[in-house]
């Protein structure tokens, strides 16, 4: 039997702690217990995560900018922070070929593509699988990869490729009477023999599978070329390069969502942690750079998104041996709380080696 002062001391010390906790029902029964356990645990990892999507959602109703992105129809409220820097450094003009690294969910490209028409193209680089804005050609694929940055020269360097095509119905135009048989059958043909053809460099089906053999090139000395030329030959023919991209971390959650035009339910952006995004980003703008060293045309412009940290310095002093001006910006419609900032480099100039460029 327990004595008369334990017993007291028990139930005070029952009492107190009943006071303090939520009172929670107890099963006792020994086959029972681990289901209890794991229900309850259940239960407190949907009440985290339904207390997390509360308040993103709150957040997100409250943000002007996330409002008004979908009143215009705009696929995300970063459209507003490349508006802005549009706004301020006049980085598109029509006719103009773009290329958007990281371009998921698409709303840069969807300013692009509007600041650009008519005669622009934009092509879309991402990882994500993701519908495209309208207008923009785009390839799947980790940038990182040396081959998908090949397939994104090779797609730039033809001049047609991306842009809007005119007259591939089956009928010829009103206005076009008296055409040759030949240009009634190029009008005629489906939109994908069209891009097959061209991404074939033009190749007859009797030459398909057989070695392509360019043809002999008139030794015109560089100092007769024009810049445009000078710059073709070297294969820069963008006019401008943007980067949005983040470092993909591993999908924990929504393997349920089957929509491609909601890409970051399936993929986060960033960890959280301060320093692995900073170096995330700085191996993401360093190959960004390193694309644009290789494609950007003399006069074009370069716009990359890091997160702040210790080495973005050294990034910035690279880019200012390639461009004119460069400068560091924070959009208004960028989150104050967020790590993120952009740097704008403008007017790439021609003569910089990529040894002076990337040197430490």
């Amino acid at each position: 039997m327990l004595s008369r002062r334990i017993f007291q001391q028990l139930t005070e010390s029952f009492l107190l702690s009943s006071s303090t906790a939520p009172a929670q029902s107890v099963c006792l029964a020994t086959n029972c217990y681990p289901k209890c356990v794991q229900q309850y645990k259940n239960l407190r990892s949907k009440r985290h995560a339904s207390s997390s999507s509360t308040r993103w959602k709150s957040r997100q109703g409250r943000d002007f900018y996330a409002k008004e992105a979908k009143v215009q129809g705009l696929k995300s409220r970063a459209a507003f922070k490349i508006l802005e820097m549009n706004e301020k450094y006049k980085l598109f003009k029509p006719g103009q070929t773009v290329v958007d690294l990281g371009f998921a969910p698409g709303s840069w490209s969807q300013v692009a593509v509007n600041r650009t028409t008519p005669g622009g193209r934009v092509i879309g680089i991402d990882l994500i699988p993701a519908q495209p804005p309208k207008g923009v050609s785009t390839i799947q694929g980790n940038f990182l990869s040396p081959i998908i940055q090949a397939e994104v020269r090779a797609y730039v360097q033809d001049p047609e490729l991306g842009r809007l095509r005119k007259h591939t119905g089956l009928t010829a135009p009103k206005e076009s009477k008296g055409v040759s048989e030949a240009e009634l059958e190029e009008m005629e043909r489906g939109y994908i023999d069209i891009e097959k053809r061209a991404h074939l460099g033009g190749l007859g089906e009797e030459e398909i599978g057989q070695a392509h053999v360019e043809p002999p090139q008139p030794n015109v000395p560089t100092t007769k070329m024009t810049l445009k030329q000078r710059d073709q030959q070297q294969g820069r023919v963008v006019d401008v390069v943007l980067s949005d991209m983040s470092e993909p971390w591993d999908q924990t959650a929504g393997f349920h969502k089957k929509s491609l035009s909601d890409p970051y339910v399936r993929m986060m952006n960033t960890s959280g942690v301060a320093f692995r995004d900073h170096a995330g980003s700085m191996d993401l703008c360093m190959a960004a750079l390193s694309f644009a060293f290789d494609t950007v045309r003399t006069g074009g412009h370069f716009l990359c998104k890091f997160y702040q940290g210790e080495e973005d310095k050294a990034l910035e002093t690279k880019m200012k041996r390639l461009f004119a001006k460069v400068q560091r910006e924070k959009p208004e419609s960028s989150r104050s709380e967020s790590k993120e900032a952009y740097l704008v480099a403008l007017r790439r100039k021609e003569n910089p080696t990529r040894e002076e460029v990337f040197r430490e």
